[in-house]
């Protein structure tokens, strides 16, 4: 319980500007870099190589999965040992070298800083909501108000980011840009750590025991140990991602290819699946319901985010190749979603408002298939523009600018209830198992999307040849490919929303 007197500011405590600050330059940080590895690796590290499309599609895909992955073991130690101030500083230190590494232009540079941001994301992204969260009392009405700041702060950072860092990593070099992300994510450390140091955080944060934490093993203090730990993860997790590539065969077939990472998660998953199913056996024909509503709706999520998650890795590569852009960057469209996302977020919270005042107010079961339709139809969108295509094989921006309008659109329809609705639906036995699946399955989309992109592949010994009408033709066809599984998945759950709406009347 907080006993000291919180300062204040605008009616919020002090602290939620820290945080703000905080995850805005993280989020320009974590946007600047993904704005430019795909571009990075395809044009520069694997240009003389004829598979560098496949090569940096896996590469994304691994970095993908990892970096949504080790979120709930940084979660987890917050709880039980670092708590919420030491792992979100702990997470900005390692984000900070990690963009600095990146920096240094060498390949085992280039490995080892992905480690470094893989560890960090998941000590800085779990636990920095949280912490805003603990900033209020329950029941205070300004917690809403909060987090929509907060979250305006995740937006602006992942709207300029792309672009200020896409600019000066084509005018000035691909390190420059590498490098006004780490110096991003170095003010973001020095606000929150001159916010601790001010007290502006009261008593929320710390540890829950500083005794645990100063005990020993092996001559070392526990709460030493937790970072030399990471720091050893670090060679790990790049090894994996620079020597990921494998084939498993057996009977003479290929029964496996792609990377360490992937199977890794492939194996992981089967795993999960038998559990589910054991644990479908045991539950109440109610608790059974509520899974099935869960696991739809995890399902439905899983497709959308690998598809949306593509924007970083194909659809850049489309962008570069294949689009007339006009004031942005290949790189710099990366922020196009997060544009949109700041423009609607509010008047969307409006319309949901208004339409639940007159009972008008969709389902989350509508909502999730008018998601994934919106999605499907965002790419026959971008099928639709070689139609539009010059000589050379450029079509105009406004398709890309149309589907990534429609993407957000979708995800608005989605994400901002996902996680609500897990935490609701969920059978109370269940909940923290049930919401580990839910991240799992955001990881396990960049392992779907990493699959989609290593099939639409652009694989030449001239990387010339992967330019003009060639290569508008694959993605197109790829485009149509994904926007009609989109569209037909989505149009399935539209159908199946009046039994999945009873089904979650029922369960409430």
């Amino acid at each position: 319980m907080n006993t000291t007197q919180e300062p204040e500011l605008f009616g919020h405590p002090k602290g939620l500007f820290y945080l703000f600050f905080a995850e805005l330059w993280e989020r320009f940080s974590f946007y600047g870099m993904r704005a430019l590895l795909t571009l990075y690796m395809v044009n520069e590290m694997f240009s003389a190589i004829a598979e560098r499309d496949s090569i940096a599609f896996g590469i994304y895909a691994s970095y993908g999965m990892l970096v949504y992955a080790t979120p709930a073991l940084g979660g987890v130690l917050a709880d039980r040992l670092l708590g919420l101030r030491r792992s979100v500083m702990l997470g900005a230190v390692f984000f900070t070298i990690g963009h600095f590494v990146l920096a240094i232009e060498h390949p085992i540079f280039f490995y080892t800083a992905l480690g470094f941001l893989i560890i960090g994301n998941g000590f800085f992204k779990p636990n920095i909501s949280s912490f805003v969260g603990s900033l209020y009392k329950k029941g205070d009405v300004r917690r809403d108000s909060g987090f929509t700041i907060f979250y305006m702060g995740i937006n602006v950072g992942a709207a300029t980011a792309p672009i200020f860092c896409g600019w000066l990593g084509v005018n000035y070099g691909w390190h420059y840009g590498f490098g006004a992300a780490g110096i991003g994510m170095l003010t973001g450390l020095l606000v929150f750590w001159n916010g601790t140091k001010n007290g502006v955080f009261g008593d929320h944060g710390l540890a829950p025991s500083e005794d645990k934490l100063d005990e020993t093993f092996l001559g070392m203090k526990i709460k030493y140990w937790i970072p030399v730990g990471a720091v050893a993860l670090v060679p790990i997790i790049a090894f994996m991602i620079q020597f990921g590539d494998i084939a498993l065969t057996a009977f003479g077939n290929v029964m496996f290819e792609g990377t360490i990472v992937s199977f890794i998660f492939n194996i992981l998953v089967l795993g999960v699946a038998v559990y589910l199913i054991w644990m479908f056996l045991q539950v109440s024909g109610k608790e059974r319901q509520q899974m099935i509503m869960v696991l739809w709706m995890t399902l439905l999520m899983t497709i959308f985010w690998a598809f949306y998650e593509l924007t970083g890795s194909l659809l850049t590569l489309f962008a570069d190749r294949n689009v007339n852009l006009v004031g942005f960057s290949a790189a710099g469209t990366n922020g196009i979603t997060a544009i949109f996302v700041v423009i609607l977020a509010i008047p969307f919270s409006a319309i949901w408002i208004a339409l639940q005042k007159i009972n008008l107010n969709p389902r989350t079961p509508f909502k999730f298939a008018f998601g994934l339709v919106l999605i499907g139809i965002g790419f026959y969108v971008l099928s639709l523009s070689g139609g539009f295509a010059d000589a050379e094989g450029r079509v105009p921006m406004l398709f890309l600018v149309a589907a990534y309008f429609l993407f957000v659109i979708g995800e608005l329809n989605m994400s901002p209830v996902g996680l609500s609705k897990i935490t609701e639906l969920a059978p109370k036995k269940l909940v923290s198992f049930m919401m580990g699946i839910w991240f799992l399955a955001v990881a396990y989309a960049f392992n779907i999307g990493g699959l989609i992109g290593r099939t639409m592949a652009i694989n030449t010994d001239d990387v010339s040849e992967a330019s003009g009408l060639e290569s508008l033709n694959v993605y197109v066809q790829g485009f149509e490919q994904i926007g009609t599984f989109g569209l037909g998945l989505g149009l399935l759950a539209l159908v199946l929303a009046p039994f999945m709406k009873k089904l979650m009347h029922e369960v409430h």
